[in-house]
This record gives structure tokens, sequence and C-alpha cells, in this order.
């Protein structure tokens, strides 16, 4: 099963999708530390396009292919890069749970961006500006939505997890 997790810099989408990878002992994969790592690697600070998001594709492919539950990290801004996590679990036979993370305090993100640190070696966490005028289509696909100014961690956590026991049972059944 493919769990992906959406939403701007700051709302908890890593928060999150590291204690769901631990809870269920799942492979986790994030975008940011995949973009960084091809940034590093070609020794650029441009723009690297849809190339870290080919690579977490391709990396949940191959762990939904042995049976892992595969946890997706991205911001996910378009119906584009939206549409290729689904791809991947789709073209496999795997069950999907989109997840958009958000937090409608806007007092209360500003002040997650504003203080976070970077947890990958070199990383520049995005600024608020960078934040408030980064291009993020609004959703028109199904999706859990969790509001992460009203919900801890652990309580997000069980919310994903009761939708993921939910798939896997109509999965198992064949509903």
């Amino acid at each position: 099963m493919l769990v992906v997790l959406s939403g701007l810099p700051g709302t908890g989408k890593t928060t999150i999708g590291k204690a769901l990878a631990r809870r269920r002992a799942a492979t986790y994969v994030r975008v940011d530390e995949i973009e960084h790592a091809l940034k590093q690697g070609a020794n650029s600070a441009r723009d690297i396009g849809p190339e870290g998001y080919l690579v977490a594709f391709a990396i949940a492919s191959s762990n939904l292919k042995v049976g892992n539950l595969v946890i997706g990290d991205s911001v996910n801004p378009v119906p584009e890069s939206r549409c290729g996590w689904r791809s991947v679990a789709t073209e496999l036979g795997s069950p999907v749970l989109d997840v958009e993370v958000i937090c409608s305090d806007e007092t209360e993100h500003r002040r997650r961006v504003e203080t976070r640190t970077a947890d990958i070696v070199g990383f520049e966490p995005p600024t608020w500006a960078y934040v408030k005028a980064r291009d993020y289509a609004a959703w028109t696909e199904d999706r859990l939505v969790l509001d992460t100014a009203v919900l801890n961690v652990g309580a997000a956590v069980s919310q994903i997890e009761a939708r993921i026991d939910a798939l896997i049972g109509k999965a198992a059944s064949g509903a």
C-alpha cells in the first residue's frame, strides 16, 4: 500500500510521516532528501524539476513490489505530481491513500516555518515568504485532510492508520 503525504512546507508532513513509518515499519520516501542529494551530486543549486519526484516514484515502486507499506512525503503542489504517485500504486494494483496535511492557523504555520531547523545536512529550509509564494493547486481528488492546527502527531497518525486498515481490509475482501 502507498500512503502519500502532501502539503506546504511546515504543515507537519515529515513529522507525521516519520511517526507513521516507525509505527508501521514502513518504507519512508521523502522528496526533499532526494532533491537535495541530486543537487549535491550535480553541485548545483538549480531547480531540478520533476527529477526528484521521478526518483521517489521509482523507489516507491520497488518497495511496493516487495510488499512494503510505502509512505511518500512531498509537497505535491500540482495535479501531475499527485497523479504520478497514484499511478505508481495503480500500476501495481496497490491501494493508495492520499493525505493532505494543512495548518489552518497561519500564525502557527509561520512560527513552524520560521523556527524549524533542517534535519538534512546542508539543506536550507524554505522561508515563510517562499512558502506563501509557492504555487499550490487546489485539490480536486478525494483525500484525507489532516489539520495540524487542531491535531497532534499521534491523532494524525491514528487517523491515517484507521484509513490504512480500512483500505487493506477492502482490498483483501476484493471490494
